[in-house]
């Protein structure tokens, strides 16, 4: 019964910390660019990075589902 609980306290104190950050901090860096916003090609020239559109920042998966959860709910509450 105290694993439950306490694996329980981990995941709701891991859900939380991380819904906190992504309110906060709503953009993370692109992992294909590691937030340069610059790739470097085979050849060695530097491309800018198509996934982010050159500014080295993504937006956060949780902060996604928060936005389209929010447009769900305005849309249906109208």
């Amino acid at each position: 019964m105290a694993d439950v609980l306490t694996t329980t306290a981990i995941v709701l104190a891991w859900i939380l910390g991380y819904s906190a950050l992504c309110a906060l901090k709503p953009f993370g860096r692109c992992r294909r660019c590691q937030g340069e916003g610059e790739r470097t090609t085979r050849r060695g020239r530097l491309k800018p990075c198509r996934r982010c559109h050159e500014t080295g920042l993504r937006l956060r998966v949780g902060r996604r589902i928060h936005n389209r959860a929010s447009a769900l709910h305005r849309a249906g509450t109208r």
